[in-house]
């Protein structure tokens, strides 16, 4: 049966990018904005630490998503000088986005063709991402050429909940004005992916396993399991 809409994740099921360490842009960035009250390397190390406790913050399966504010004060600069904190404080927007931002970002096989077939049939579809900043996913979309193809484009940093809360899903399948049970819902992770389908009663949940490794928590198996864009393509 043809879905109502499908839902898709965007790490690991629309793009992937090799794991990089945090970027030099970021990290020269910031040394000018603090007036260079910390060292690129003391700079560095707080943007690796912090991205290491942010992952594992992540991972404790906690329903509702820190604000971009609150990421920068808890895992980066808590421990910064009162005024190098301040300048970060006026600029967190710009840099949760230049954080977010993959430059080795690229779509993964076969997911151009999905989304063309699915649009020309009248399938709606849409995004439903945890992210740091939605802004950098949404513009990486329209640089790849299929971001028009969207209907509607779920983030957790402006939902304020995160994957697996269902509410993620729920956001998107009312803003299309469809029944979850109708839709597919396509990520790649079983612990927040395939975990959030089944809360929120997906009518397919499907897993499109990535470089990304699930830990703990829910490991809920999925519906279908394809290995790329094609293999979605297929099950139309």
């Amino acid at each position: 049966m043809t879905p109502a809409a499908v839902l898709l994740d965007f790490g690991g099921v629309l793009a992937d990018a090799p794991h990089r360490a945090d970027p030099p842009e970021l990290v020269l960035r910031l040394y000018n904005l603090i007036d260079g009250a910390l060292a690129p390397g003391e700079i560095q190390r707080s943007l690796s630490e912090g991205t290491a406790a942010y992952a594992r913050w992540r991972d404790e399966d906690w329903p509702d998503e820190l604000p971009q504010l609150e990421v920068w004060e808890r895992f980066v600069i808590g421990d910064w000088p009162r005024l190098a904190q301040a300048r970060v404080r006026g600029s967190v927007a710009r840099l949760s986005y230049d954080w977010a931002w993959r430059d080795g970002w690229a779509l993964r096989p076969g997911i151009a063709e999905f989304l063309t077939e699915a649009s020309g049939r009248g399938v709606p579809l849409a995004v439903v991402s945890n992210t740091l900043c939605g802004a950098a996913h949404r513009d990486f979309l329209v640089k790849a050429g299929v971001g028009r193809l969207f209907a509607v484009q779920v983030y957790s940093d402006e939902a304020g909940v995160r994957k697996p809360n269902p509410q993620m899903i729920w956001n998107a399948t009312d803003a299309l004005g469809v029944a979850p049970a109708a839709c597919w819902f396509v990520g790649d992770s079983r612990r927040r992916d395939i975990a959030c389908a089944r809360r929120a009663d997906i009518g397919t949940a499907i897993l499109m396993p990535s470089s990304r490794v699930d830990t703990g928590g829910d490991q809920s198996g999925p519906d279908v399991t394809v290995t790329d864009g094609f293999g979605l393509k297929d099950l139309l």
